[in-house]
């Protein structure tokens, strides 16, 4: 485990795996790193994998936080290591990694990120965020996640209602789901920046499956548009979630694109 401490006192904690180049990889919603074993394992043959176990979604300490906070996190991590690294993040994770490659652009090669809800008409909760709050606040997560998956990433009824379900009946879930509610109010929080990812000029490698909501694409194709120096790839036949669905594909995407940022630095 990599421990080191953030500028407000905060122990920032990380998986470590590995050795070579590091990539310091941040996960989605809803996942306290765990999600991306398989995936550090395979990129772990060739490279140091730090999964940090985001702030957000700690826990052991209290919520909600910022994404200022976060970023905060990853800048300890980076200077602890005294070296540059590849930053890959996805969904939530993925919009906080291109705001750190935003804040401190030189602690990295280069950036990937997985489907970011980077905002393009409206914000990621938006006018639904509100119900999903107060469903947390009555203590009906289940509901929460409904209206998250439902409303706000665009997921079928039916598919929203059986998260909803399934957060009621497991321990976890239910305490991780108010956290998600709060990692939407975050990103809410920092309005539309689009336009602020101009200024990047490290390589970005842009990653979505053709399984995902439409919306998800779309956002992939505006950073396309608006990032100095990127690339897109497709995992055929993965949603949302290909960590799970093909992660040695996704660490294969990643290992490949991450080599030839090394080999322009």
């Amino acid at each position: 485990m990599f421990t080191v401490t953030s500028a407000d006192g905060t122990e920032v904690r990380a998986h470590d795996s590995g050795s070579g180049p590091v990539i310091l990889i941040v996960p989605p919603g809803m996942d306290d790193g765990t999600g991306y074993r398989k995936v550090a394992a395979a990129l772990s043959e060739s490279y140091r994998v730090l999964v940090l176990h985001r702030r957000q979604y700690r826990l052991d300490l209290p919520s909600p936080c910022s994404f200022a906070d976060e970023i905060a996190d990853v800048k300890a991590v980076v200077e602890e290591l005294g070296e540059k690294a590849l930053i890959f993040g996805h969904s939530s994770g993925g919009y906080l990694a291109l705001e750190c490659l935003a804040a401190i652009p030189k602690a990295f090669y280069a950036g990937a990120v997985y489907e970011p809800p980077v905002p393009l008409d409206r914000l990621a909760g938006g006018e639904f965020l509100p119900a999903a709050q107060r469903a947390v606040a009555a203590g009906h997560p289940g509901k929460a996640m409904q209206i998250f998956t439902r409303d706000m990433v665009g997921l079928p009824p039916w598919q929203a209602r059986l998260i909803g379900v399934l957060v009621g009946l497991f321990p976890k879930m239910r305490r991780m789901a108010p956290r998600q509610i709060a990692d939407v109010a975050a990103m809410d929080a920092l309005g539309f920046r689009l336009s602020s990812f101009q200024s990047l000029s490290a390589p970005v490698l842009l990653i979505g499956g053709d399984r995902s909501p439409r919306h998800l694409d779309a956002r992939l194709d505006a950073l396309s548009r608006v990032l100095q120096n990127s690339d897109q790839v497709v995992l055929r036949g993965q949603g949302h979630s290909a960590q799970s669905g093909a992660p040695q594909e996704l660490a294969a995407a990643i290992a490949a694109f991450y080599s030839r940022a090394l080999l322009s630095a």
